[in-house]
């Protein structure tokens, strides 16, 4: 079964920047939309930013001007560039894709840590 792959995780200082990157680990057809939801500890599970096939973009209110999200079609990879990193942005984020068809793949995460 296809899977998607994060990388790109690790420490951050506050302040500063990571990116992240997933790919899937074989042949995915017709996405729609990708994105990236993260959970901290003791929290539900949240959307940090989406992008559908045609380019339209979603933030949560918590990132907006601090991350950006992209994407590249023909490789159905998706990127999180993180700046502006804070404490309140350590979780696990978790890739995910949506096709036309409703299917749905999700990565095993990559955890995050913003701390001094």
């Amino acid at each position: 079964q296809v899977q998607l792959v994060e990388s790109g995780g690790g420490l951050g200082q506050p302040g500063g920047s990571l990116r992240l990157s997933c790919a899937p680990s074989g042949m995915i057809f017709s996405i729609n939309a990708m994105g990236w939801y993260r959970q901290a500890p003791g929290k539900e599970r949240e959307l940090v930013a989406d992008a559908t096939r045609g380019g339209s973009t979603n933030y949560a209110d918590s990132v907006k001007g601090r991350f950006t999200i992209s994407r590249d079609n023909t490789k159905n990879t998706v990127y999180l560039q993180m700046n502006s990193l804070k404490p309140e942005d350590t979780a696990v984020y978790y890739c995910h894709a949506l096709s036309f068809s409703r299917m749905e793949y999700w990565g095993q995460g990559t955890q995050v840590t913003v701390s001094s």
